[in-house]
């Protein structure tokens, strides 16, 4: 059991006081569950068995370093979106829709100030919009 290449010394669990903070099993399964994953799924891309999931998101075995980085590879995050907590990370940028990124390129293609006339008249609109709410 000394070989074992996962820590099996079981997590302090949080106090009560502090319900609201997630603790890592939990954004473990809140991460794998976001993408629809089963237990099986996760294990099968991280290369472990189905168990040991059950053990992480339960907080009763300890993630090392070389399991960080393979959970966060196979959940696509970064180490520190796995490791931090959900509120403490800053929110993500939403990336423009396919349609949007069509039309920008069309628009990178007009003479000069055709794509200025047409921004102008986009700020106008725009304005309009925040404006009314």
């Amino acid at each position: 059991m000394e070989n074992c290449r996962y820590t099996i010394a079981i997590m302090p669990r949080k106090s009560t006081s502090s319900a609201e903070t997630e603790t890592f099993g939990q954004r473990l399964a809140r991460l794998r569950k976001e993408r629809g994953w089963t237990q099986v799924e996760l294990a099968e891309r991280v290369g472990i068995i189905q168990s040991l999931i059950s053990d992480y998101e339960r907080d009763r075995l300890r993630m090392n370093p070389d399991m960080i980085v393979r959970f966060a590879a196979a959940l696509e995050v970064t180490t520190d979106g796995l490791l931090q907590p959900e509120g403490s990370k800053p929110p993500l940028r939403r990336s423009p829709s396919l349609r949007v990124l069509r039309r920008l390129e069309k628009i990178e293609k007009l003479p000069p100030h055709q794509q200025s006339t047409l921004l102008k008249t986009i700020d106008t609109f725009l304005r309009g919009a925040t404006g009314t709410r």
